[in-house]
């Protein structure tokens, strides 16, 4: 059975589609990630990136296709041949093995750091509240805020913020951790800092989905790289293949474009 289960990709899409209105957003998405991979997805702003990525645990509902996260059907069950939506218990438990760091930090501003590391751990797990804390103190520590612990985010820099975040994604204990441009609203002088962290999970065998305007890190931390415009994938391929040696034109005007100078 272990055997059996280690051939199973951790995400794989079918023909995904979302639509807000008349704009269709993803149009056919067929996406695959395996386990301990790292994914990065690159594109022009408006391809897809982020939905896709909202999809894959459910804060978007699709309009057509299919996602499998870990082998399960992710937001839909099927009854008499016909899908229909999952239970809201059912949803929530597959998506709170699912971490995820968004643009914007979402820390709760009344709570400390360790605060907002421990709560979900608590609320939706069940854990023992020192058992959680102690895990909390070790999570802030990995992402080197230890000394940050009593700390509310307005005292904390963008970049301890995020780093926050991440600690409280893991907290969770997630299969997999998706990051929607995770530096993209800090400073420059502290996008380093979350990278470091990210390149640390990825050395450590997290299997992580990052859409990334940082093409460093898509080129060096990345097993497997997706480009999207239009609302599907373009291309897809290991990084030195996206990079060095596209095959598609569309592909190869955003890199020529994003790594100018």
């Amino acid at each position: 059975m272990a055997v059996e289960q280690k051939n199973i990709s951790m995400v794989r899409t079918e023909q995904l589609v979302k639509r807000f209105g008349d704009n269709v957003v993803l149009n056919g998405v067929d996406f695959q990630v395996e386990r301990g991979q790292v994914v990065a997805v690159i594109g022009p702003s408006g391809s897809g990136k982020t939905t896709m990525l909202r999809c894959l645990n459910h804060l978007e509902k699709i309009d057509g296709g299919r996602i499998y996260i870990d082998g399960q059907h992710l937001g839909y069950r099927e009854q008499n041949g016909r899908l229909i939506e999952d239970s809201e218990a059912n949803i929530a438990r597959m998506r709170s093995q699912i971490g995820f760091v968004f643009q914007r930090f979402n820390l709760f501003a009344h709570k400390t750091a360790l605060e907002n590391v421990i709560e979900a751990p608590i609320q939706v797990l069940r854990r023992p509240k020192g058992e959680v804390v102690e895990l909390a103190h070790n999570l802030l520590a990995k992402v080197g805020l230890a000394e940050k612990a009593n700390s509310y985010p307005h005292k904390l820099s963008g970049g301890q913020q995020q780093r926050v975040a991440i600690a409280r994604a893991l907290a969770m204990n997630p299969k997999l951790m998706l990051f929607d441009e995770a530096t993209s609203a800090l400073d420059p002088e502290l996008v380093g800092e979350v990278l470091g962290v990210m390149r640390q999970l990825a050395e450590e065998g997290m299997t992580m989905v990052v859409v990334t305007h940082e093409m460093g890190f898509a080129r060096d931390v990345a097993d497997h790289v997706v480009f999207m415009a239009d609302a599907q994938i373009v291309e897809q391929g290991p990084p030195e293949q996206i990079f060095d040696d596209c095959q598609n034109e569309r592909t190869r005007k955003f890199i020529g474009r994003v790594t100018a100078g």
